[in-house]
């Protein structure tokens, strides 16, 4: 893909976000991403979740005034996952995906480097029946923070994106009762307790360490009403 590159210069101070969106044209049609843009006024926003192909997007490309837009889109199935960010910066490079093929089909990484790299990740969903789950905790975690560590040895790096899995009790409604559901099982918990092991801080619980906010909510059960959430994103 042909993208704008530039000195990958910034400010000293950035305003970062990231949203998932579930589904980018959804949240276009209803003016959401560009009244919260005119609103909180971010230099550099995430997305998570685009649901859009590359053939779609080709033919109906999506802008946002006063961004650059950098996009990694799912290969093996059209409208699902994939991640873009937008920057009011020209970056040095982007890369996406991670090294390995195999976990490069769906869309789910893209790293924009400045003085910094910058990393929005939409980590796979272990599944409801748990389907997916040591295939995201045996091979796409590792691979996964093993790319990261790589890039962390080289400069400053910033991680943001739904990582789909509550760390602490703090972070869920309800923990009791959902230790075998996905984004809360022992087996997801602990790999991300390993990676913060390696020198990473879950900024959000440093800044807040007894805050209960979270980040998403089953439509299904009218969670949001009820505050019946999770802290998935980072």
């Amino acid at each position: 893909t042909l993208w704008e590159y530039g000195s990958g210069v910034t400010p000293n101070k950035l305003f970062i976000s990231s949203w998932n969106v579930n589904g980018i044209r959804s949240v276009l049609n209803k003016k959401e991403l560009q009244s919260y843009v005119e609103k909180d006024k971010p230099d550099i926003i995430c997305i998570n979740e685009t649901k859009i192909d590359h053939d779609a997007f080709q033919k109906d490309p999506i802008k946002l005034t006063g961004y650059h837009g950098y996009w990694n889109f799912c290969k093996c199935s059209a409208g699902y996952s994939g991640v873009a960010v937008f920057s009011k910066y020209l970056p040095i490079s982007i890369i996406e995906d991670l090294p390995q093929k195999e976990h490069s089909q769906e869309g789910r990484v893209i790293t924009v480097e400045f003085k910094f790299y910058l990393i929005t990740a939409y980590i796979p969903n272990a599944g409801q029946k748990l389907d997916r789950l040591q295939y995201r905790v045996d091979e796409y975690d590792k691979c996964f923070q093993a790319y990261c560590n790589e890039l962390k040895a080289k400069k400053t790096v910033i991680i943001c994106g739904d990582l789909n899995v509550c760390h602490q009790e703090i972070d869920i409604a309800r923990p009791k009762g959902n230790e075998k559901t996905a984004g809360f099982t022992v087996e997801e918990r602990d790999s991300f307790t390993k990676f913060l092991g390696t020198g990473w801080i879950d900024t959000y619980r440093k800044f807040y360490p007894k805050e209960v906010k979270y980040s998403w909510w089953s439509m299904r059960t009218g969670g949001r009403a009820k505050n019946i959430g999770w802290r998935l994103d980072y």
